[in-house]
């Protein structure tokens, strides 16, 4: 953010921008706005990295729970949560930081959660091109939880299915299973 979108935003609210704590908040937007919003100056086609041949494995593979950080594109709000993921490979195998760096591209946007949902299973099935893949995603929003509705321990669930997951409700069930259960 600019100083003067600054200032003008501060005079809007009632604040003083030259007040001391203020000084360096355009800079430390700047910088915030960098980080939150640099998925889009990645291409997601290349988030998964190098992909490996399938030896043989034609059994689900599963990351459960990667974390994640975005911004709600209607209030410009923080959502946060995780994501599980399962696919059944085909010809490649991604390796997991790739499929974690993947979510972190889109993440790093203005979203929503089912259109985030939605673009992760997507790029996986059109890059990876797996028998099929499913993602999971459960957040919090702070716009439900901050204003409107102040509701405070809502959890919103979302899920993309494609091939197999879709067609298959044994791998669906499986997925959903292994995702349940905890380690330790």
């Amino acid at each position: 953010m600019d100083t003067t979108a600054f200032e003008e935003f501060c005079n809007r609210i009632g604040e003083n921008p030259k007040r001391e704590g203020l000084l360096q908040t355009p800079k430390r937007l700047r910088e915030c706005e960098e980080f939150l919003y640099g998925g889009y100056k990645k291409d997601p086609a290349l988030a998964l990295g190098s992909l490996f041949k399938n030896n043989g494995i034609d059994e689900m593979i599963t990351l459960r729970n990667i974390e994640f950080y975005s911004m709600c594109e209607h209030h410009i709000l923080p959502f946060f949560g995780s994501i599980s993921i399962g696919y059944v490979p085909n010809e490649y195998i991604a390796g997991i930081g790739g499929l974690a760096h993947l979510i972190e591209v889109f993440t790093r946007r203005l979203q929503i959660q089912e259109t985030l949902t939605n673009q992760i299973a997507d790029t996986i099935m059109e890059i990876l091109k797996p028998k099929g893949v499913m993602v999971v995603c459960e957040a919090k929003h702070l716009c439900m939880s901050m204003r409107g509705l102040q509701k405070q321990n809502v959890t919103i669930k979302t899920s993309a299915v494609r091939g197999l997951f879709k067609s298959d409700s044994k791998t669906r069930t499986e997925f959903l299973q292994l995702i349940a259960h905890s380690i330790g």
